[in-house]
This record gives structure tokens, C-alpha cells and sequence, in this order.
């Protein structure tokens, strides 16, 4: 609930400087972006993607769920060619740059767009050029996690594991398991993570979202994750919270996207009082803004207003997040410098 506090002067939150490392590809689509692809390349959308509106989701079942993946899948489907990627990422650079994110990792699973556009190496070269071209033209720095699919074969996450390994100099600095986390065993995919850990990259899963605490300590125990896509069920075990806050392993916590799913009923619900106070690290993120309504700088506006943080505790917030993310020393130190300026404003 809201918590009554003191009348201050707030500040903007589009201005706070904050890295953003939970935002899927094809989720960060414009809504304007996806109707005139889907006109461009002939592809019939549902009501539910070409009304304008947020489509109504819930995904506590697994009705749910299969009628998100197919809503997402659509969406994917009008990414068919090189200039797609390109003005995709560079659209999402701007919109990040608006919303006060200076660094972006952006989760991808190249097997979706491999057969149109060449293979996986392919496909994977090509969005990491045209996030070199954004950042380039922004000045939000962007880098990629390479992301398997729970529902696909750990077979295939080995293979994406390798090839993110080889990429680990030019962009890509993490690996993460996506999907329905209530569908097969963590440790099923070690293997996949063992690679991506021993050619140095962050250990990314999601958890914690549709399963509960469980499934937090799984990606720990058996994926060693370094960072957990979500996490926020971590709430319900205060022995859990306390391992992550002594590991200081950040949950890419996504208020939105947590309600349209069913995760919780409101926004009030969301632990992130309950997280914060523990002392686990949270970088805010918009998840899939095409689906969900919302982008970065509103998930900061909603825990302001919803949970009463105050203009320093969303400052800590903005920290968290550039201490969680991959971004290189020199940038963590500017990042952590602008936050400081911004809360002194």
C-alpha cells in the first residue's frame, strides 16, 4: 500500500540516470512499428495486437499463458528482414534515451528470426551491428543477452550457449533461460549455463515469476545464476531474500508485467517494499512494453506512486540497476556520478 510521507519536491523521473536489463526483442516493438510491418509484410494481426490498446492478458494458467506466446509469437512473425532488426533496435535506443536508460541489455533468442534471415550466426550478427549503429546514434550503451527457450530442448541451449560464448568480445555479455518457468526442470539446462559461465558471461534466468520461490533457488543451485529475471516471488521466503541480498544477486523485478500476467492483482501487491527492505538489489524493467502499455521511466513512476519510494529510494533503485548490469567500470562510475546529481538536482 502507499505510505504516507513527507511533501517534497519530485523530480523527473524520465531524468533519473538508470540501466535497463530486462526488456525482451521483439516485446520492445513499437505499437505504431509493429501495425506498419505487419502492412509492410502482408501479416494479418489479432484484434488484441492491432486495437491500439494493451491486450488483456492473464497467464496464471496455461490457457493464459499459450494465448501470450501466440499473441508474442505474431508479433515476432513481422520481423522478417534486415531493415526490421534495424529500426526496431534504434526505435527502442530512442525510446530508452527518453526514459533517462543509459544502458540497455536486451534479451534475444536468434533461433526466432534465424530462418528468415540466414541462420543463427547470422541473425545473431546482424542485431549485434544494428545495436552497435543505436548505440552509436543514442548514446545508450546496449549490449545483448542471448536468451534459450525452456520449452525448446537443453540441446538447444547448448548450442545458443556456444554461440553467445563466441560473441562474449563483440556485445553479447549474458546468457538467460526465458519461457514459462512452471515448464521443465532448471537443472535440465546446467550444461547450457555451465558454457555461457566458463566463457564469461552473466548467468541470467527467469524465475520467480509464474513459479514461486522454488524456482529462484533452482536457477541459483542449478544454472549459478548471477541474476534472476524477475525474482519477485522471492518474497515469499525470508530465508531466500536474505541469500539474495547477502549475494547481492539482483532480480530484474517488472511491476507491469508482473499485474497484466496475473502474478498479482495490483500494483499494490507487488513485494517491492518487502524486496527492498530485505536488501535485494532490483533493477526495474518494462519486460514486453508492446504487450504490457508501459516503458521503463513509467515502472519508476508506479513505484513512486503505488509504494510511496521517495525521490532517494528511487536514486537507489536507478544504482541497483547500473551495479546488476554488465556495463564496463568507467560507465558504472559516470552512471552512479549522474544519479547522484540528479537526486541532488
Amino acid at each position: 500500500m502507499r505510505q504516507d510521507r513527507p511533501m517534497e519536491r519530485q523530480r523527473d523521473v524520465r531524468g533519473l540516470p538508470k540501466a535497463h536489463l530486462h526488456l525482451h526483442f521483439t516485446g520492445s516493438m513499437r505499437p505504431a512499428t509493429l501495425l506498419e510491418l505487419a502492412d509492410k509484410h502482408g501479416v494479418r494481426l489479432p484484434e488484441a495486437l492491432s486495437s491500439g490498446e494493451p491486450p488483456q492478458l492473464r497467464a496464471t494458467d496455461e490457457r493464459g499463458w499459450f494465448r501470450f506466446q501466440r499473441l508474442y509469437d505474431t508479433a515476432r512473425s513481422v520481423l522478417r528482414d534486415e531493415q526490421d532488426i534495424r529500426r526496431l533496435v534504434l526505435e527502442t535506443a530512442q525510446d530508452e534515451r527518453r526514459d533517462g536508460s543509459r544502458w540497455l541489455e536486451i534479451q534475444v533468442d536468434p533461433t526466432s528470426y534465424a530462418p528468415r534471415l540466414g541462420g543463427l550466426t547470422p541473425a545473431l550478427e546482424l542485431v549485434l551491428d544494428a545495436v552497435r549503429v543505436a548505440s552509436e546514434a543514442t548514446g545508450v550503451g546496449i549490449r545483448v543477452l542471448v536468451a534459450a527457450n525452456r520449452m525448446k530442448s537443453p540441446m538447444d541451449a547448448r548450442t545458443l550457449a556456444r554461440l553467445a560464448v563466441r560473441y562474449a568480445d563483440h556485445g553479447v555479455v549474458g546468457f538467460g533461460l526465458s519461457n514459462d518457468e512452471r515448464r521443465g526442470m532448471a537443472r535440465d539446462f546446467d550444461r547450457a549455463f555451465k558454457i555461457a559461465r566458463d566463457g564469461g558471461l552473466l548467468a541470467a534466468p527467469h524465475g520467480g515469476e509464474l513459479a514461486g520461490p522454488e524456482s529462484v533457488r533452482d536457477c541459483l543451485d542449478d544454472l549459478g545464476a548471477g541474476r534472476i529475471g524477475h525474482g519477485v516471488r522471492a518474497a515469499e521466503d525470508p530465508r531466500l531474500m536474505q541469500r539474495l541480498a547477502d549475494r547481492q544477486v539482483t532480480c530484474e523485478v517488472c511491476p507491469s508485467s508482473n499485474v497484466s500476467l496475473g502474478v498479482y492483482e495490483s500494483a499494490g501487491q507487488v513485494p517491492m517494499r518487502t524486496l527492498f527492505d530485505a536488501g535485494v538489489p532490483m533493477a526495474l524493467g518494462a519486460d514486453d512494453p508492446l504487450l504490457f502499455g508501459s516503458r521503463l521511466a513509467e515502472q519508476y513512476r508506479l513505484v513512486r506512486e503505488v509504494h510511496g519510494f521517495s525521490d532517494a529510494e528511487l536514486a537507489e533503485l536507478a544504482r541497483q540497476s547500473v551495479r546488476g548490469s554488465r556495463a564496463p567500470e568507467g560507465v558504472r562510475k559516470e552512471l552512479l556520478s549522474d544519479i547522484d546529481a540528479w537526486l541532488a538536482g
